[in-house]
């Protein structure tokens, strides 16, 4: 890499960071172009240079947390052999992201990031297939011999994934009855429950 790609990288990096700062601190509405370049020292010219527009810098820091979160789950998903132990590794894949990464968590799950999904889901989906069909791959042979229930796949990622996302957002949000270490113990085998045949 040349020193100006190197000079490129750091300065949308630090866009991208200060981006998640603002939003945290002030939300959706105090993320504008001038908010993000005082917070990262970046110029104006170099937002519009590297993200095109504000809207172009949050599709960006969208596509870079939900790339790192889906790793994680990736990654979780691969260390396991058994449907049940997979579905335990999601769940805590998930919930430990979270915990570990609240900012970028609060972001991914806010209305933003949500109408930036809608709007962008194809491309979305274009962009993050590659992992999205590593969970394909795991539960397709786990469906075909009979260790998960036949159901449409995504029926299964919503049931696997919509009480974690739904406990994620709870807690996010400062309710305070949502403890995610509780969560994690207990969700794994309610869910696992929903895909046994």
């Amino acid at each position: 890499m040349s020193p100006k790609q190197q000079r490129g990288e750091i300065t949308a990096d630090l866009l991208l960071d200060a981006a998640l700062r603002v939003y945290v601190a002030n939300g959706e509405r105090g993320v504008t172009v001038s908010a993000v370049t005082r917070a990262s020292g970046v110029s104006l010219g170099s937002l519009y240079h590297h993200f095109g527009s504000i809207d172009g810098l949050v599709a960006a820091l969208t596509h870079r947390w939900l790339g790192r979160l889906l790793g994680e789950l990736e990654a979780a998903l691969r260390r396991t052999r058994t449907a049940r132990t997979g579905v335990r590794a999601l769940v805590r894949a998930y919930l430990a992201f979270v915990r570990e990464h609240r900012d970028a968590a609060l972001f991914l799950h806010s209305p933003l990031a949500d109408r930036d999904g809608m709007r962008r889901g194809q491309e979305l989906r274009d962009a993050q297939e590659a992992r999205i069909s590593a969970f394909a791959q795991w539960v397709e042979p786990r469906i075909e011999s009979g260790e998960v229930a036949r159901m449409p796949l995504a029926l299964i990622e919503s049931l696997v994934l919509g009480p974690v996302i739904g406990v994620a957002r709870r807690h996010l949000a400062g309710i305070d009855d949502v403890d995610l270490e509780e969560a994690a113990r207990i969700l794994p085998d309610r869910i696992w429950r929903s895909l046994a045949p």
